[in-house]
């Protein structure tokens, strides 16, 4: 870039400055905004330092070839715009005669071979046994804002094709295809999907999401010390226990909107693993991709593997930045294209109120409770299907039982679609009861070993979906059911994890790809499925979160991030869960009390947390009196007018749950015209008032009207500017406990 192109670029950069500092153009837009340089394209090889540079938003990766012709990690962080500050890439220096300069080298994608001793990405057998991978740099090819890097071993049998792609807001993905090139079989023993360099430091954290049944996606800071700090699944789901995102921050320590922060998070809804290492020599390595645990793939001349992608991101502006940079490139680049820019609408679900007592009557009077307080997708939960009276029986068997439906799903469809509402239905087809007609024709479909006990967890097996007639039958399955039905939605349920993983009519050396390829074949159907529904829209649940990723939220629409929906303990589920994913695919109920914690919050506050996802309601509307019926239809009415704006704006955490009494959220509009506070008191204390609440990502200059206050803030008047409420703030009236706010704010232009 020339020097003029820079001052043309910087002068541009203070103009949109001024509009926002007139009220013309939202900070939020100008923090997500990078100016490029007219022709200047995202991906770069400078060929005099065989260097790439891949740019986006405001942030750069670069990456070269050495003198050894590794493939090395160059820099990753905030974006550098002159391609002339790069130069010829060398590896780390000689440092002592046990640690060698190949095992210092921050490469791209390392094998396991040669003097190299950290977590590496690929591990393979050859043929003869070798059991060595060196890796060296064969060509490269730019399109656009895609990299492929050719790769192959010195000996010639293995070549690996680096994928990279980076998007306009700097979020970058990388992956691998893995061929044998040799005229034997290859196993490989461990495929990555890439590997992350941060340069020598102290002071680096390491923040995840972890937890288990009923408390998913808690989020757990830490520092980082030498060693090897892993975060896995090896459930082959994504896991309730553990969720595949990772943020780092350091040296200086980041806030929630300073500081720099280095995140990520792989698209894999199987087994997984993320490692992250920091040597003795302070570098810091994030790997991830598959988990090698009972991994094994045999390739065969020619055949090839290909490892998820791994996304990642950098911001200078904390972790706040980092999740709205993550958000926006999920509803743009992963969520199901026809969904983009569509509401999610307000569900009702039937399985409080209910469970398995599912029957045409029952299930007509709860769909118009549901119609009365303004809701749009009405779903039957378990219990239609097959001798589905407990979670004793049924499973695998998807026609409608004949005793519940005698005529079927139709009459049941038609009552729901009349009240203005589409229809939805659960299923969980990737399991079987033992006690199921799928189950006494095919006992050999399920997940064995042979002589072995069939353990059951939920009275329930495994199907194994590796099988192609066993994907055929799911899929068939489902396509009727869909096919024959005015089917809208289905909640697709997967509740245990796998257990005596044996594919008994698989060669034995195959059978542990089956944690590859069950989850490939899931992925499968679901892409086959919507390709003949192109209407049709699905949720992830999985005993709650256990299957929330960037895998699945490509072909999902929602998830479900935890049975868990006392509102209290959401606040922190949800607290998390932002991390990672927008609030649009977060899923969350209101359910009646006591809750699982036997706690009782009042009915608005239970909706004000359910309101900052998308609003689904569980309870036993039959149940509800008058004066509950009048809150919710107010709630559902709110929800609906604020919905575009905490779906797919901005999300500000100003107040983490876990940090006191009183926590808060707001969202911004992506056109800055409508900003929603939610602020939630546990319990008051002493006497205290709640303190004032400085909002964020508002235009100074611009005034705003509230909307909707109902008495919970302390200012009285209709109108304040954007410098007052984000420097002054608003004064929450909230007392007692579990006590809640929702304040609208409307820019006046």
């Amino acid at each position: 870039m020339s020097p003029h192109l820079f001052v043309r670029r910087r002068r541009g950069l203070d103009r949109l400055k001024l509009l926002v500092s007139c009220g013309l153009v939202s900070a939020v837009a100008l923090a997500a905004l990078a100016i490029p340089v007219r022709g200047e394209a995202p991906i770069r090889f400078i060929d005099s330092a065989k260097v790439w540079v891949l740019s986006g938003g405001n942030a750069s990766y670069v990456l070269g070839v050495n003198e050894r012709n590794e493939l090395q990690s160059v820099y990753w962080g905030k974006r550098i715009w002159r391609d002339q500050d790069w130069t010829v890439v060398k590896s780390s220096p000689q440092w002592d005669g046990v640690d060698p300069s190949t095992n210092t080298t921050p490469e791209e994608y390392p094998g396991w071979g040669g003097l190299r001793f950290f977590e590496p990405c690929l591990k393979a057998t050859l043929a003869g046994g070798v059991r060595d991978v060196v890796l060296e740099y064969a060509a490269h090819d730019i399109r656009g804002d895609e990299l492929s890097v050719t790769m192959k071993d010195i000996g010639g049998g293995l070549a690996v094709e680096l994928r990279y792609r980076i998007y306009p807001n700097g979020v970058l993905s990388k992956s691998s295809v893995i061929r044998n090139a040799s005229n034997a079989v290859v196993t490989i023993e461990s495929a990555q999907s890439g590997a992350w360099q941060l340069p020598a430091a102290e002071g680096y954290h390491l923040s995840y999401l972890a937890g288990r049944w009923g408390e998913e996606t808690l989020y757990t800071r830490e520092p980082i010390h030498r060693g090897s700090k892993v975060i896995e699944s090896r459930r082959g789901s994504t896991s309730n226990q553990f969720n595949p995102w990772f943020a780092i921050d350091g040296p200086e320590e980041a806030g929630e909107e300073h500081g720099n922060v280095w995140f990520g998070a792989l698209g894999w809804s199987g087994s997984w693993k993320i490692a992250v290492e920091q040597t003795p020599h302070r570098d810091l390595r994030i790997t991830g991709g598959y988990n090698d645990f009972d991994f094994s793939y045999p390739l065969k001349p020619g055949e090839s593997l290909s490892t998820p992608p791994f996304y990642a991101g950098f911001t200078d502006h904390g972790f706040g930045e980092a999740s709205r940079l993550m958000h926006r490139f999920q509803l743009e680049h992963i969520l199901p294209r026809p969904s983009a820019g569509h509401p999610r609408p307000v569900l009702y679900n039937s399985w409080e109120a209910t469970g398995f007592a599912v029957d045409e009557p029952g299930q007509t009077a709860l769909a118009r409770k549901a119609a009365e307080i303004g809701v749009e997708r009405f779903v039957m939960d378990d219990g239609w299907f097959g001798a589905r009276d407990s979670s004793l029986a049924g499973l695998g068997d998807w026609v409608p039982n004949p005793k519940k439906f005698p005529h079927g799903l139709k009459p049941l469809i038609d009552n729901v679609k009349s009240l203005g509402m589409d229809f939805g239905l659960w299923v969980e087809p990737e399991m079987v009861n033992s006690d199921s007609d799928l189950y006494r024709a095919h006992p050999d479909w399920v997940l064995s070993f042979p002589g072995r006990p069939r353990s059951e967890a939920r009275n329930q097996l495994v199907l194994n979906l590796s099988r192609e007639d066993v994907k055929e039958y799911v899929l068939a399955s489902l396509d009727k059911l869909v096919s024959e039905n005015e089917i809208a939605f289905l909640k697709w349920d997967l509740n245990r994890n796998f257990s005596e993983p044996g594919w008994q009519e698989a060669p034995p050396a195959e059978q542990k790809t089956i944690w590859v390829r069950h989850v490939n074949n899931y992925y499968d159907v679901i892409d086959r499925l919507r390709a003949r529904h192109p209407k049709l829209e699905i949720e992830s649940c999985a005993s709650g979160g256990g299957r929330v990723d960037l895998g699945v939220l490509t072909r999902t629409e929602e998830v479900w991030p935890s049975d868990n929906t006392d509102a209290f303990d959401r606040l922190s589920i949800q607290y998390g869960y932002s991390h990672a994913y927008t609030p649009k695919t977060m899923m969350a109920w209101v359910t009646d009390v006591p809750s699982m914690d036997q706690r009782s919050e009042p009915l608005e506050y239970r909706f004000l947390v359910a309101m900052m996802g998308s609003l689904g309601i569980g309870s036993n509307l039959t149940k509800w009196n008058p004066e509950e019926v009048q809150v919710a239809s107010r709630m559902v009415a709110l929800y609906k007018r604020i919905r575009g704006t905490v779906q797919e704006g901005q999300l500000y955490r100003l107040l983490a749950p876990v940090d006191g009494s009183l926590s808060a959220n707001e969202y911004v509009s992506q056109n800055g015209k409508q900003a929603v506070l939610f602020a939630f008191l546990h319990a008051q204390q002493y006497g205290r008032l709640a303190p004032s609440i400085h909002l964020r990502g508002l235009a100074e200059t611009a005034v705003y009207r509230v909307g909707v206050v109902e008495g919970k803030i302390a200012e009285k008047q209709e109108t304040f500017s954007g410098a007052y409420l984000m420097n002054h703030g608003l004064t929450p009236s909230l007392k007692g406990e579990f006590d809640a706010a929702a304040v609208v704010l409307e820019r006046l232009d």
